[in-house]
């Protein structure tokens, strides 16, 4: 599926589902894409403005997609994989499903990274070990190369590391693996091997040169490149040169950041983790969105 609006939304929590209210309002072509937030459960909650009554995650964000639906914003749960700019200023995310092309992009997807249990990891990020094929695949060009992660995030990123090197392996840590059908036939008609053992140790001088797995064998790999679980807000901030503070996005009052086109709120923004201020960083971020469309309709 092949689809270009105004603006993206990546998340359906209280930040991404309060912006598309604002940006559907306002007649922009409005799609938020991601599935239930951790929110979205049987959690308790009882400090949020004008609910005398306790009332659950689940329902608060029921609430918020129906309202967003109400005033024209598309929801898919669709998880996206990854993000380019274009050259053009355009933003085109890549999902499991197919492309989206957007205007402006605004990011509320929390806050997660998913990182394996292998020791001397740290020890080799920035020496073989990487979070992002499109910022280190040139370095691995023609080299053997790993990626670790057992989903279609994973899958996504061992597929896009072929335009660097035909030397792909997937590892899954010890998970089942469990992307999808078309990514599965994908890899398999690229050659790419999946592999179930677990990484127990990381190996090399200066560089990362072998890795060592639980049945005690050794592979040369001269990247390692971990995707495992979804793609996250840092996974988005590798790709698009976002800038980060640890794990979490840095943006201005209007809640944009160093990309013109790009907006985050909410946790990803890693302030005061809390429903009602990710609800009012969603609005303004909606609002500097609108604004930033807006002001490239008037360009020649």
């Amino acid at each position: 599926m092949d689809q270009h609006v105004d603006i993206l939304i990546i998340g359906q929590g209280p930040a991404g589902l309060s912006a598309a209210i604002y940006t559907a309002r306002a007649g922009m072509n409005t799609l938020i894409l991601g599935c239930a937030p951790k929110v979205a459960g049987d959690y308790a909650i009882d400090n949020y403005f004008g609910f005398t009554e306790t009332i659950s995650g689940r329902e608060l964000i029921d609430r918020g997609r129906i309202q967003a639906a109400k005033f024209g914003a598309e929801i898919r749960c669709e998880r996206v994989l990854t993000i380019h700019a274009l050259e053009n200023g355009r933003f085109e995310a890549v999902t499991e499903a197919g492309k989206v092309c957007a205007e402006a992009v605004i990011l509320a997807t929390g806050v997660s990274r998913v990182r394996p249990n292998i020791p001397d990891l740290a020890q080799f990020e920035g020496k073989g070990v990487s979070y992002c094929v499109s910022c280190d695949g040139f370095f691995v060009r023609g080299k053997p190369v790993l990626v670790v992660g057992e989903g279609n995030f994973a899958a996504n990123q061992a597929l896009e590391l072929l335009q660097y090197t035909p030397h792909v392996t997937l590892c899954t840590q010890g998970k089942e693996a469990s992307m999808n059908p078309d990514f599965r036939h994908r890899l398999e008609k690229a050659g790419i091997a999946i592999i179930t053992r677990t990484i127990q140790a990381l190996e090399g001088e200066k560089f990362l040169e072998r890795a060592r797995l639980d049945d005690g064998t050794t592979l040369e790999v001269a990247g390692l490149f971990v995707a495992l679980g979804e793609a996250s807000s840092s996974d988005f901030a590798y790709t698009l040169g976002l800038a980060r503070n640890g794990v979490f996005l840095e943006a201005d009052c209007e809640q944009r950041t160093n990309v013109p086109g790009v907006f985050a709120a909410g946790d990803c923004v890693g302030r005061f983790l809390q429903i009602s201020v990710a609800v009012g960083e969603g609005a303004i971020a909606a609002r500097s969105a609108i604004d930033y469309v807006k002001n490239r309709r008037k360009q020649p």
